[in-house]
């Protein structure tokens, strides 16, 4: 006969303090159990295990003893399972693992009814919610715990494993199972790991910085896949940034080769960038080459692209390359005054024919692609010198666009600092401050040798060791030294230090007269070429009585 599912009461037999049945009730009064009651051999196993299973007329049982204060209680219950059947009857210790599950301090339990009702708290839990003993049951369970979702999963009978859900300010990982019998919600458990004080701030922690991190990841992507590169891109209203502009409108359009030609950190890559979104090669992709970081043993398969098998360690499907990856797009050759004259060479081919030849192929492969080149070099004075091909010059060069510097352009400073601060707060999920008017006045007066890249560096840092409200004087970093500076004290006694003062004075003076006389009488670029701030050279003048109008 199958053992039957419904988990009841079959039998009782209480015992006095001499293991005589004293009272019995069900299957507690067949003399074989009462017999069993008597054994001091089956009595002492059951005494040392609490619960174990007793086989009667092919029925399974669980027993459970309970000590009395004059005797000893033990309860016939039908089996409730085959699973939970052979655990008890396996495991000697089955009721103290049953007593840990329901009293561990570290995992804390939570079992509700069908009616979402509260029908045990396991003691830790009942302590981290302030509760005293047997205080919840009864009561819906989404009264007692913050957060809870127990209800919902008796509602969809879904469990939900390894969730967070935050309890008393704190976050927890839990677990939600809904308990069915035949195919029946009748109520759900919920198991929460509980550690020490420590352990749990740690853990707590440790989530948050995880969240911090996805957060700005997640950012950092969303601004990645957003960013417009289009004319949005080039920041600016001087003249010389609205005639980039123009002439960025004008270009885009062509399928002539464009060299874009500016100082390190001018932002040539955001220019090739416009060229290709305003061009017809929009929807085709944008392959960037650093040329001056390829090696010369690896060009060819780098550019060109090899077969399977080619050499050792070649990719077993073979590869395109950069060529073939700009197939209808744009090819951009960074750096192109860097390369080396081996490699130019096998630029040079691939420019003219438009056919690439993988390594290890004998196929030649047609690629279209619209050629953007970029240097910070005078390729010219490289052609001069031998360390630049003249023909791979005039290849990449029918169009120049010359990118202007920014001491050139000081009065887009104020939009491109607005511009980083807003990029990197958002970056970092914190308010945007404000640059204040002498900031911008200090950073308006130095030269920038690294242009905007050097200043983006700079208000990024100003808005790291800001007070998060404005970024003054104070945060900016630190001018190197410059003209004007007091030289290192060298005072021997028998020194004339002031006849040393003077000859210190004079050459100053003769520097500053003869970069007013370089720049036309320009005191901003004289300024910009001697290295220090307008300010300092106006000083100086007045000190030599040279001031004179611009």
């Amino acid at each position: 006969m199958p053992a039957t599912t419904n988990f009841a009461v079959a039998g009782v037999v209480l015992t006095d303090a001499t293991n005589r049945p004293v009272m019995t009730v069900g299957i507690g009064s067949d003399p074989r159990v009462k017999s069993l009651a008597t054994d001091k051999v089956w009595m002492g196993d059951i005494r040392n295990q609490r619960l174990t299973t007793l086989n009667l007329d092919r029925k399974v049982f669980t027993v459970l003893l309970i000590p009395m204060e004059q005797g000893e209680l033990l309860v016939f219950s039908n089996a409730p399972g085959d699973a939970l059947l052979n655990f008890i009857g396996s495991v000697d210790f089955a009721w103290d693992i049953f007593q840990h599950l329901l009293t561990d301090p570290f995992d804390g339990m939570t079992v509700v009814d069908k009616n979402a009702h509260l029908v045990y708290v396991s003691p830790i839990h009942e302590t981290f919610f302030g509760l005293k003993s047997g205080d919840g049951i009864g009561r819906p369970v989404e009264q007692v715990i913050d957060n809870t979702r127990l209800h919902e999963v008796v509602a969809s009978g879904k469990a939900e494993i390894g969730s967070i859900q935050r309890m008393r300010g704190s976050d927890r990982v839990v677990s939600r199972i809904p308990i069915k019998r035949d195919g029946q919600i009748i109520g759900a458990i919920g198991r929460v790991m509980f550690k020490g004080p420590q352990q749990l701030e740690a853990l707590s922690l440790r989530v948050k910085a995880l969240e911090g991190e996805l957060e700005f990841y997640k950012r950092e992507t969303e601004t990645l896949r957003s960013r417009d590169y289009g004319l949005e891109a080039i920041i600016g209203g001087s003249t010389a940034v609205q005639r980039l502009r123009a002439q960025i409108i004008k270009v885009a359009p062509l399928e002539i080769p464009v060299l874009i030609r500016g100082e390190s950190g001018t932002g040539k890559e955001l220019v090739a960038h416009a060229l290709h979104h305003l061009s017809p090669r929009r929807d085709r992709s944008m392959v960037n080459v650093n040329a001056a970081a390829l090696p010369a043993n690896l060009v060819e398969s780098e550019l060109f692209g090899y077969e399977a098998g080619a050499f050792t360690g070649a990719d077993k499907k073979g590869r395109k390359g950069k060529f073939e990856q700009a197939e209808g797009g744009t090819i951009f050759l960074d750096e192109i005054g860097d390369t080396p004259l081996e490699v130019q060479a096998k630029l040079l081919r691939v420019l003219q024919d438009r056919i690439v030849e993988r390594v290890g192929g004998d196929r030649p492969r047609a690629v279209d692609f619209r050629l953007v080149s970029a240097t910070n070099k005078d390729l010219q004075a490289s052609v001069e010198s031998g360390v630049f091909r003249l023909d791979l010059f005039y290849r990449i060069s029918p169009i120049v666009i010359e990118l202007p510097p920014l001491r050139e352009r000081i009065e887009d400073i104020p939009l491109l600092a607005t511009k980083f601060l807003h990029d990197i707060a958002y970056r970092h999920a914190r308010p945007v401050p404000d640059i204040s008017a002498a900031a911008l006045a200090e950073l308006a007066e130095r030269p920038w040798p690294g242009n905007i890249r050097q200043l983006q560096h700079e208000i990024e840092r100003a808005f790291v060791f800001s007070d998060g409200v404005t970024i003054g004087v104070e945060d900016l970093s630190q001018m190197p030294a410059r003209l004007g500076a007091a030289p290192p004290p060298i005072a021997p006694r028998d020194l004339p230090s002031r006849d040393l003062k003077n000859v210190v004075a004079e050459l100053q003076n003769e520097q500053i007269r003869e970069a007013i006389a370089a720049c036309g009488g320009n005191k901003k670029k004289a300024a910009a070429l001697l290295g220090i701030s307008r300010s300092f050279l106006y000083k100086k003048l007045a000190e030599m009585g040279e001031i004179h109008d611009a």
